[in-house]
């Protein structure tokens, strides 16, 4: 994803008070369920009972793996919250990432303007297998261990807080925008520049200037 869009979908933070240690302990997940490897982890564990895993869809009531609607609030109230890729990257994601909730998901196959790519395994999230059958142990090791647990949310917390400042957001995506015309030869760059020295030094830079590696 090149650029910044549907933001009020994708862009959705939060500020979480409940600590990590006062959550209930346990993992949530909600969400449609339109693709097979999401149908899969959902029939395999919407009836542990430690996870409060399953579809919302209320055209699919009558299925085993169905659970009532819960808001994002709701949702972290627990310790664990699972992230699924659907057909791209997870809605979820992001709020799970801004939260003191430990995200738990397999390693993210898409990029966008999230920078999925720069989030690293034990760092900002805990990995799971493609089909989540490790998902009990991780929630077991953390609940022993929750100081290790605390340091991933921080630093998860740390790379949302990149994407938290509206006028840089604004900027890179100009500065985005710029690029591609300019390499795409859509646009002379020597005729695109302005008269205000400020915008010709931030042009001028690279956009990974602007982010780093949490």
């Amino acid at each position: 994803m090149l650029l910044k869009l549907n933001s009020v979908r994708h862009f959705q933070f939060v500020d979480d008070r409940l600590a990590f240690r006062d959550k209930r302990s346990g993992v949530v997940w909600r969400g449609k369920c339109f693709h097979a490897h999401r149908a899969a982890v959902l029939r395999e564990f919407c009836d542990h009972p430690r996870m409060d895993i399953g579809q919302s869809n209320p055209k699919r009531r009558q299925q085993r793996d169905y659970r009532p609607y819960l808001s994002i609030h709701e949702q972290l109230r627990y310790r664990y919250v699972l992230s699924l890729e659907g057909k791209d990257v997870a809605t979820n994601l992001k709020w799970i990432l801004a939260s003191n909730s430990l995200c738990l998901m397999p390693p993210p196959r898409f990029e966008t303007w999230f920078m999925e790519g720069t989030l690293e395994p034990y760092v900002h999230y805990v990995p799971l297998a493609e089909d989540c059958s490790d998902m009990e142990a991780q929630m077991a090791y953390y609940d022993a261990h929750p100081a290790e647990a605390e340091a991933i949310v921080r630093r998860a917390n740390a790379h949302v807080a990149q994407f938290r400042d509206p006028r840089q957001e604004l900027l890179l995506g100009l500065l985005v925008m710029h690029k591609y015309l300019v390499l795409s030869g859509q646009l002379d760059p020597e005729a695109s520049r302005v008269a205000s020295p400020a915008w010709n030094s931030w042009a001028c830079r690279p956009v990974s200037a602007f982010r780093s590696r949490s």
